[in-house]
């Protein structure tokens, strides 16, 4: 990746939405140019896809948590495909230190955040986890 393609992918995550014409504007190149780059990103799997973002609070009364979990031995590639059926799992990252992995939940009601929980803690290979529900922005 060149500087080009750096500027792309920065003005991508500002808007995503940006038409090509916008976007070969805002770079200085041609719209032929962004559109090459931007199919080069894509089919080299540089760029994975396009997203929303929610403002804080859009999705009001939805119960959003923090789980961090253990995994024993070498089962972490199978705990993270388990964890990736879940639906209720918006995010899964790698970290180090006493947890392995953390997930960012989002549930509709205490019923379903129950539900996943369970299901979670079935998952083979997963030792521990601890969940914190995560309350307001601070």
């Amino acid at each position: 990746m060149d500087d080009l393609d750096h500027r792309l992918i920065a003005a991508l995550r500002q808007n995503a939405r940006a038409s090509l014409s916008e976007l070969s504007k805002r770079l200085g190149v041609s719209r032929g140019t962004v559109q090459n780059r931007l199919g080069r990103l894509i089919d080299s799997q540089t760029i994975l896809g396009f997203t929303v973002r929610l403002k804080s609070g859009a999705e009001k009364n939805r119960i959003r948590a923090i789980m961090m979990i253990e995994v024993s031995g070498k089962n972490t590639r199978r705990v993270v495909q388990a964890l990736r059926g879940l639906p209720q799992i918006h995010a899964l990252y790698s970290t180090n230190g006493a947890f392995d992995l953390v997930a960012e939940i989002e549930v509709a009601d205490l019923a379903e955040f129950d539900d996943v929980l369970s299901k979670v803690r079935l998952i083979e290979g997963i030792e521990r986890s601890e969940t914190s529900l995560l309350l307001a922005p601070a």
